[in-house]
Formats: structure tokens, C-alpha cells, sequence
């Protein structure tokens, strides 16, 4: 699992492991999906498992570590949600909006608000965000690269590994075409075409929709997978972490320990897991093995909540729930970030296509403009004045709110083609925190993000809504555009939106910052809290516990260009 590192001096024996894992892979029998052999409900588990490798998440980064790893050992993927394939919302694009408005009890996107007011989504599904989000595919900066420590050779055939099941170049169709045109008059140069590679300018990125319409999430690299040496339990929601003190032939081990310091005597061993029933599994590594490890690919919020219930974290808060401090390490929650997102919805002249992410301006001030399009309906609001309701106690008078706009702005919101432009901040410099709320796993914790704590990222984000400006008021996007409709009522009709559960100030639409501040949004980019020489080190070891790892979105400092989910499966690979 230390191949990927220029710094480790056991680098080129892990290379040709590695290799060998490839040569291996290539030979190998393997399985389509939905993996009628090896994916099964967690209520057909045995009441005790052991397995070389569990991963603790079925995600962007757990599906592509089990494929590769199951090429070499026998490994165990608990997934806590269901197989994304049955669930019709999920494989078109035409469902996006409805798996995000699905508030069911195990809905593929379990939505959450942060204590900043804004709502959010976390994936419970096979595959995790690449089953939910807005498909736009694309390769970190060769910056992020070198400051992660990765070898580029690897990075870049782990990429071109993925890229094979799940990246395709998307049709550009009028609406997405004319906000690239318009990005490219608002001075957002060169015109990179398309590419994958993270670029300054103007350029189209991949997708993981393909010109059908049809998702292909990071579930599809489990095709990949040996299917005699891989297990999926799915709805399998893990409780704890289990540890013992590593006390086999202590002398012997603490010789190994000045030859490897990244062995801990504090040594993960397996974990609890319940099932949609509520009985109880435990899951064990094989022991003889060094290398054996339980790796937590649980995400960002998942991942560190974990290591809490499971008694590593800040001592004072854990005692604080009375859990039991096996391991005190303050940094375990900290340093949680979401790039915040700022829209403006644009009502067009003529029909759009129904499209997501794929162009995108990437600038030199800290701030990426991408866009979408689709057709609005009256029973598309109502869906997110319900989930509006949820979280306020409080339903929005949607046929209000209609009469309001269309008596403000001329638009009747039931029946309207929109584009929609928005703006991303980079990084973010603005860091927050994750806490427990509860010892339920299945519950999601509390999280605060402090966006735009730091002054730096609303700079980024107002140079970033001036650039939206250029673009509404372009020759390319006029022929979109009402000429009736100036660019303060567009601000003010997203002023007017139920999008999140800040409050609102009057001269929003005429002032950038607060207008930034009043509408901020998640583009699901959140990061942190496990992370790289934090809690982490530079091979993603969890620091002072042997065979526990975390590989996934909370051990980043930032996010990895224009969207992480591309470089989070080739981490995995």
C-alpha cells in the first residue's frame, strides 16, 4: 500500500509488487456488475468473519482499493447503504434532483445541515458521492500532486485505470456551449478544450455520464475485482473499531518497531457491524500477517466519526460522551472544510438541455465557474420545499413564493428553462470542525464549516460572482437571456430561493460579499478531519495505531481541483 509514496524507501519492492498485482488483474476472472457472487445483504453475513483487508465504506475511494487489493488477498467491503444499480433515480441524469430530495430513512443520499445553516448530502450507496453527485470528472494539478507526496507515474496510470469503467467525453449541446463562449469573452483564456488535465483557461472536462444519459459510479471498478477474493456486505452500518494491545513476542515487535516505526502496540484487529435488522457482526483479520489492516473509507464526515466512537479523538470530547479514550488525538475532527458555492439561476428564451457539469473556467484568483441547465417544474420545487420543511420545521409557500417572483420578475417558476452558473472557491482557506452528536453511527455528526471565516475565500468568491457578470452580460450567452430581466433581479430571484437556512439581508442582490454570504451552498466538495500529518501520516496510517488506516476525502488539506472524485478512485487504485 506504499507504492504511490517518492519518499518511502521501500518504494521500488512496492512498485514491483505492485506490478505484480497488475499482471495478476489482468489474468484474472472477474464479474459484471451487480455481482450477483460476492454483493450481498449484510443479513446473510456469518456471525463472525476474517478477511486480510476490511474496508469500512463502499465508496469513491473503498471500491477502487478493493478491486486492487482483492487481486492479492481476501478482503471484506462493508457498505452501509444499498447496490446503486436497482435505484432508478441514480443511473440517469434526469433523476439527480430527485435522489437529492429523497429524504427516506435509507435513501441513497442522507442529507444533513451543517450548524452554518447550509444543507448537504452525504452518500449511502455503493459507489458513495459518484452515485449522487453532478458527474464532472477531472485530474487534480500536477501541484496537488507533488505537495500530496504521490508518484506521478502511478498517479497517472491509476487515473487512466479508472478512467477506462467510468469517464467519458460528454456531448457539448447549446446551453453548455454558450457559457464556455461566454467564459471565454469574460477573459477566462486559453480555450483548453477538452481535457482532462487541470488547466488555467476555459475547458471542457469529462463525465461520468455517458451520451446516454446513463452513470457509471466507482461501484463499476469493482468489474475490476477477483470475485473469489472479494466480499460486499451491504447495509451494513459499523459500530467500532476493535483493537487489542499488540503483545505477541513483545521483544521481538518493538525490534521491528525501531526498523518500522509506523508500528503502533496499539493494533486494530476487526470491526462490529450491524446489519438492517439490528443483529450484530464481527469481522477479524487473519492473523500472521503484518499487512493485514482495517482501512476506513467512510468519508469525510463517516471516517473520523468512526475513530471517535471507536475511542480515538479529542480526550475531552470523548469523555465528554463517556465513550472509553483508547487513543487521545485532538486532531481527529479538526480541520474540516467545504468549498462554498454561490449560484445564479438564469431563465432562458429559449429550451435548454438537461445537462450537468461540464464546463468549467478555471481562474488564477482561487475560484472555478462551471454550469448546468435543465427545465424547472412545479413539482420539482415542491420536492425541495419538502426538504426545506424538514430541517425548519416550517413549510415554504411554494404557490407564494410563485406569485411573489412572478409578480417581482415576470417568471412563473412551474414551468421554466433555466441555466444555472455558479462559482466554486478553491481550497478553502476556512476551516471548521466535526463533532459527535450522538453514539449512533447511522446519525450524521455535527459539522461546522466556517465558510468564509477566512476573508481570502469571500474575495475569491466576489472576483468569482464578477466573472458570472461577464459571462450574463456576453454576446454568446444573449441569445439565452431575457433582455428584460437585468442582473441585480437574477441576483435577487436566487436571494428569494428557500436554499438554505441563513437569513437574508436586503442589499444582497447589490452587494457581492453579502450576497455570497446570504446564499452560500455546498457543491459537496467537503474534506477533512482525518487528515494527512494530522492524524494521518504520509502513507495514511492512522499515527499511534497499527493496522488502521484511512484512504479517503477527510485526510485531504483541500480539495483537488475542479472536483475531487476522480483523484479520490485513483487514490484508491
Amino acid at each position: 500500500m506504499d507504492y504511490v509514496r517518492t519518499t518511502n524507501p521501500s518504494s521500488y519492492v512496492a512498485r514491483f509488487i505492485f506490478t505484480l498485482i497488475v499482471f495478476f488483474a489482468s489474468s484474472s476472472t472477474s464479474e459484471k456488475a451487480p455481482y450477483a457472487t460476492f454483493a450481498k445483504d449484510a443479513t446473510e453475513a456469518p456471525e463472525v468473519t476474517s478477511y486480510d483487508y476490511i474496508i469500512v465504506g463502499g465508496g469513491t475511494s473503498g471500491c477502487a482499493l478493493a478491486a486492487t487489493l482483492s487481486q492479492g488477498a481476501k478482503v471484506l467491503v462493508l457498505e452501509r447503504g444499498d447496490l446503486p444499480y436497482g435505484i432508478p433515480s441514480i443511473n440517469t441524469i434526469n433523476g439527480f434532483i430527485d435522489t437529492l430530495a429523497n429524504l427516506g430513512p435509507t435513501s441513497p443520499s442522507q442529507t444533513f445541515v451543517s450548524t452554518d445553516g447550509v444543507l448537504n448530502q452525504r452518500a449511502r450507496v455503493l459507489g458513495g458521492g459518484s452515485a449522487i453527485n453532478a458527474g464532472f470528472f477531472t485530474r487534480a494539478s500536477p501541484d496537488f500532486i507533488n505537495k500530496a507526496g504521490l508518484d506521478p507515474k502511478l498517479v497517472r496510470e491509476s487515473y487512466e485505470w479508472v478512467e477506462k469503467k467510468v469517464e467519458f467525453e460528454p456531448e457539448v449541446l447549446p446551453w453548455q456551449a454558450a457559457v464556455r463562449d461566454g467564459l471565454l469573452e469574460a477573459g477566462i483564456l486559453p480555450n483548453n478544450g477538452f481535457t482532462l488535465e487541470h488547466l488555467y483557461g476555459t475547458k471542457i472536462g469529462g463525465s461520468i455520464f455517458d451520451r446516454n444519459g446513463r452513470r457509471h459510479t466507482a461501484a463499476d471498478l469493482l468489474e475490476y475485482a477477483d470475485p473469489s477474493n472479494i466480499t460486499v456486505y451491504l447495509n451494513a452500518t459499523v459500530h467500532r473499531i476493535l483493537y487489542k494491545p499488540d503483545g505477541n513476542n513483545i521483544n521481538s515487535y518493538k525490534k521491528l518497531q525501531k526498523m518500522y516505526p509506523f508500528l503502533a502496540e496499539l493494533k486494530a484487529i476487526g470491526v462490529l457491524y450491524k446489519d438492517m435488522k439490528g443483529k450484530q457482526h464481527t469481522a477479524v483479520l487473519n492473523e500472521g500477517s503484518l499487512l493485514n489492516e482495517v482501512i476506513l473509507s467512510a468519508g469525510t464526515l463517516g471516517s473520523p466519526q468512526l475513530l471517535m466512537l471507536s475511542g480515538i479523538g479529542p480526550a475531552e470530547h470523548l469523555t465528554a460522551h463517556k465513550i472509553k479514550v483508547v487513543f487521545d488525538q485532538p486532531m481527529v475532527g479538526q480541520g474540516l472544510s467545504d468549498n462554498p458555492m454561490n449560484i445564479v439561476l438564469v431563465p432562458t428564451t429559449m429550451p435548454v438541455e438537461i445537462s450537468l457539469i461540464e464546463v468549467v473556467g478555471i481562474t488564477r484568483f482561487g475560484s472555478f465557474i462551471e454550469s448546468a441547465s435543465a427545465h424547472i417544474n412545479l413539482p420539482l420545487l415542491t420536492k425541495f420545499g419538502s426538504q426545506f420543511a424538514h430541517f425548519v420545521n416550517k413549510t415554504p409557500n411554494i404557490d407564494k413564493l410563485r406569485s411573489e417572483i412572478r409578480r417581482r420578475l415576470n417568471l412563473d417558476l412551474s414551468g421554466l428553462n433555466a441555466g444555472l452558473i455558479l462559482e466554486k472557491v478553491m481550497g478553502p482557506l476556512s476551516l471548521g470542525v466535526l463533532e459527535l452528536e450522538t453514539l449512533n453511527p447511522e446519525d450524521s455528526p455535527k459539522v461546522t464549516f466556517n465558510y468564509f471565516k477566512d476573508p481570502r475565500d469571500l474575495q475569491s468568491c466576489v472576483q468569482g460572482m464578477e466573472t458570472i457578470v461577464k459571462v450574463l452580460e456576453s454576446k454568446a450567452l444573449s441569445k439565452f437571456r431575457d433582455p428584460l430581466l437585468s442582473v441585480n433581479e437574477l441576483l435577487a430571484l436566487v436571494v428569494a430561493l428557500p436554499l438554505n437556512l441563513r437569513p437574508r439581508h436586503i442589499n444582497a442582490p447589490f452587494n457581492l460579499e453579502q450576497y455570497c454570504k446570504d446564499t452560500v451552498m455546498s457543491i459537496w466538495h467537503y474534506h477533512g478531519g482525518c487528515q494527512v500529518d494530522r492524524v494521518v501520516d504520509r502513507n495514511y496510517r492512522v499515527v499511534g495505531v497499527g493496522a488502521l488506516r484511512v484512504i479517503d476525502s477527510s485526510t485531504l488539506l483541500n480539495s483537488p481541483g475542479t472536483n475531487p472524485q476522480a483523484t479520490m478512485m485513483m487514490l484508491g487504485r
